[in-house]
């Protein structure tokens, strides 16, 4: 009776069930740490798994976040090379890609930037400031119908350069429409490729962006992208975010941008981009090192990986504990093989997680 007693002590230790989940998951991160994807612990990698939508913004994300001046188209008497110098001085103190293409664009071609004050950005809107005592306005519609400035006479223009998935800008001094500034962003030559394989493992892809319709749907059509959601003001992104949560869907958020932050806090999982700003990735429960929009397909094919190995050990972790109690209890292991068995238990949980350091993560290999 005593030696049953011990050999029912011995084979019942849970270490098998102790170990099942911590260590694949521990090799989980670390198998995305060697692919240059940061997670932020087993919680993140868990949640990954179940995420059913992916919401993409487009800036430095899906494109490469270094656009270029395409089109300069003057109204009202004005001549290419002053636009541009009107657009470039309110922007050049801008952070943000599109303003830092017009600089780049007045200083290739040689044009010195007049001095500019009050500037103040407005918000999903665009930029404002005086120059050459004159108010200066360089933004989307939203900013010059809330202005009152009529830009009926570029509206054609405007919407032949969205077609061509262009980010067109008006620009607007002394009260009267200056001209049209088209930017175009190119995209990033693996983008595509990621949005296939998300939607070859049943994810849903959606373009969030606060460009215009037109040049949204241009961009996603060339991406096979169909869910697109467009002008959004940067203040909104979290709220699509919410609402996508409340239709049923488990989401995760792609961005590199400060303005992306509060929608990578309210996405089940927010994954940022490793060239964007600090305050992304501090915000990102997901980091991509390499900037690789692909590695967004490799996190989801490691977290359903770690979680099929996870639910193995705990498998054989119950059968092993199920089947030897009861042998024990009758008398019928000796302790001494209890011992030995209940080590091979362990072992055996440790030496399938490590099995997953095996894993080919193939879509950017």
């Amino acid at each position: 009776g005593l030696l049953a007693f011990i050999a029912v002590l011995i084979i019942s230790c849970p270490c098998a069930l102790g170990l099942a989940t911590p260590t694949a998951l521990m090799v989980g991160v670390g198998k995305g740490a060697e692919h240059g994807i940061l997670i932020r612990g087993g919680e993140v990698l868990e949640r990954a798994q179940k995420l059913t939508a992916v919401v993409f913004d487009k800036t430095g994300t899906l494109t490469r976040g270094e656009p270029n001046v395409t089109d300069i188209v003057p109204v009202g008497g004005l001549v290419e090379t002053e636009v541009l110098k009107l657009a470039a001085a309110v922007e050049s103190g801008s952070e943000h890609p599109l303003g830092e293409a017009i600089v780049r664009a007045a200083s290739h071609r040689g044009i010195a930037l007049p001095k500019v004050t009050g500037l103040a950005a407005i918000a999903g809107h665009g930029i404002e400031g005086m120059v050459a005592g004159q108010r200066v306005l360089l933004g989307n519609r939203r900013l010059f119908l809330r202005e009152r400035i009529d830009a009926s006479a570029a509206e054609t223009e405007m919407v032949r350069l969205e077609r061509e998935g262009k980010t067109a800008m008006l620009i607007g001094a002394g009260g009267r429409l200056a001209g049209i500034i088209a930017v175009a962003d190119t995209l990033k030559p693996e983008a595509k490729e990621a949005v296939t394989a998300l939607k070859r493992e049943g994810v849903e892809v959606i373009l969030l962006t606060g460009d215009n319709r037109r040049t949204a749907d241009a961009i996603a059509r060339e991406l096979g992208i169909t869910n697109v959601i467009a002008e959004v003001l940067p203040g909104d992104k979290a709220r699509v975010i919410q609402d996508l949560q409340k239709q049923g869907r488990a989401v995760a958020m792609v961005g590199d941008g400060v303005n992306d932050a509060p929608a990578l806090a309210a996405a089940d999982i927010g994954i940022a981009i490793g060239s964007g700003s600090d305050v992304a990735k501090e915000t990102g429960g997901i980091i991509l090192v390499k900037d690789d929009v692909r590695d967004v397909v490799e996190s989801i094919r490691l977290s359903r990986a770690t979680m099929r190995k996870i639910k193995q050990n705990l498998f054989w972790a119950f059968v092993y504990n199920s089947i030897g109690i009861p042998i024990a209890a009758f008398g019928l292991l000796n302790p001494i093989i209890a011992a030995a068995a209940m080590a091979l238990s362990s072992l055996s949980v440790i030496v399938n997680s490590a099995l997953l350091k095996r894993l080919r993560l193939e879509v950017s290999s």
